[in-house]
């Protein structure tokens, strides 16, 4: 199947490899390759796929037509939070009540194993644990945020309710309810993604950047990879993990793209105001937006999202944006200083049902397809790696059909 022409996933000036640099370098591919499992995609999902499947013991090749990690996990804000754009209780709706659980209990435990996965690997990716802040954005989400607060408690997750006082201790935060949540985190995805990837070469998987996948063609025996340049791969199956383009060969679209934009301050000395250590801070407004520290002392600042039409006219709306989520910060903080290091602007996907598509498509043989993160672009790469990995062995999956196509007729 012939691979769209890609998408410019990310605007220039992303912060997170202007501070990093360039961790580590790989090469293009050169010559013909075979292996068992090759993945297309070298951001934050073809990484954790790569690890989780060369751990495993099974010959893995990835290759990625940018430097890895240089789409969209370049631009990624990288807050961790089990909490899906689509709130519980209106999940219930969509999928049911027990589905909808299992969803927000998948991204809960995801988020506890991207802590573990840090820590097994030693990885050196600005991991730190926090708690989140849901807020309501005004006196109307109120009576919606007690419905989300009660459904998650039902839930069995750890929630407490935040009154308006509650909120107001020790902050000029003008929300009048919110639900903190214990179970989150940050981190540097950017540096995790090169941490993951330098893991898995070690345990075998072959990594190559600077490659283009130009066309897949399946067969009875296998996939072939055709690359720009006349190389081919030759694979038992073939794993998309490109985020846009891999929805490019399936024969009906399942997700909506979406602009998001982001501003990072210069490191901050005095956080007054911040509540409970720094946590992860969102809203109930649509778009919202959306805060959280790195561990070098700057305030990163997410939302403002809007359809999007193409890459220039996103990247026209950068300077715009931005000042609309300083003075939003402003507002909520007055007394933390902002001075701008950099503003960026991303593509993504989303789906109706907050849900990501993960796992093989009836439709389209030997390919397995991690698709549409939406707001949780991290924790469903986890669910993605470990979910596939398990399919590829042959294993059971006990969340396939949570994720998989056929839940709401994508096939």
């Amino acid at each position: 199947m012939n691979q769209k022409h890609p998408l410019d996933l990310l605007s220039a000036q992303p912060f997170w490899p202007m501070r990093d640099g360039l961790p580590a370098a790989y090469p293009p591919l050169r010559h013909d390759a075979r292996c068992e499992i090759a993945v297309i995609g070298g951001g934050v999902t073809g990484a954790l796929m790569a690890w989780h499947l060369a751990e495993a013991g099974v010959d893995t090749l990835l290759v990625e037509r940018r430097e890895v990690a240089h789409g969209s996990t370049a631009g990624s804000t990288s807050l961790l939070q089990y909490e899906i754009d689509v709130p519980l209780h209106e999940l219930a709706l969509k999928l049911g009540p027990e589905r909808a659980v299992r969803s927000y209990l998948c991204s809960q435990a995801a988020v506890g194993e991207i802590g573990a996965l840090v820590r097994r690997l030693k990885l050196e990716c600005g991991y730190q644990a926090k708690s989140s802040l849901f807020l309501a954005s005004s006196p109307r989400h109120v009576d919606g945020l007690a419905q989300e607060f009660a459904a998650r408690r039902a839930a069995g997750i750890a929630v407490t309710w935040q009154s308006r006082n509650d909120v107001a201790r020790g902050t000029h935060l003008p929300h009048r309810a919110g639900i903190l949540s214990r179970c989150g985190a940050q981190i540097d995805a950017y540096r995790f993604t090169y941490g993951l990837l330098a893991a898995a070469a070690r345990r075998g998987a072959r990594i190559f950047d600077r490659t283009a996948v130009t066309r897949t063609v399946p067969s009875a025996r296998g996939v072939t990879l055709e690359l720009a340049g006349g190389r081919t791969i030759r694979a038992r199956q073939v794993v998309l993990a490109s985020g846009y383009e891999a929805e490019a060969i399936l024969p009906t679209a399942v997700t909506e793209l979406h602009s998001t934009f982001a501003v990072v301050s210069e490191p901050v000395t005095d956080f007054s105001g911040w509540p409970h250590d720094r946590c992860l801070i969102w809203e109930t407004a649509d778009p919202y937006t959306y805060v959280r520290t790195t561990e070098d002392g700057r305030v990163l600042i997410g939302g403002a999202d809007e359809p999007f039409r193409d890459p220039a006219h996103r990247d026209r709306l950068v300077e715009r944006k931005a000042r609309l989520l300083e003075r939003r910060f402003g507002q909520w903080f007055p007394r933390i200083r902002f001075d701008r290091s950099t503003a960026w602007a991303g593509t993504f996907a989303k789906t109706e049902d907050g849900l990501p598509f993960i796992g093989p498509h009836p439709r389209v043989p030997r390919t397995y397809f991690a698709l549409g993160y939406g707001g949780n672009g991290i924790t469903y790469s986890l669910i993605a790696a470990r979910l596939m990995r398990d399919q590829i062995l042959g294993r059971t999956h006990p969340d396939a059909e949570l994720f998989g196509f056929k839940r709401l007729g994508k096939i």
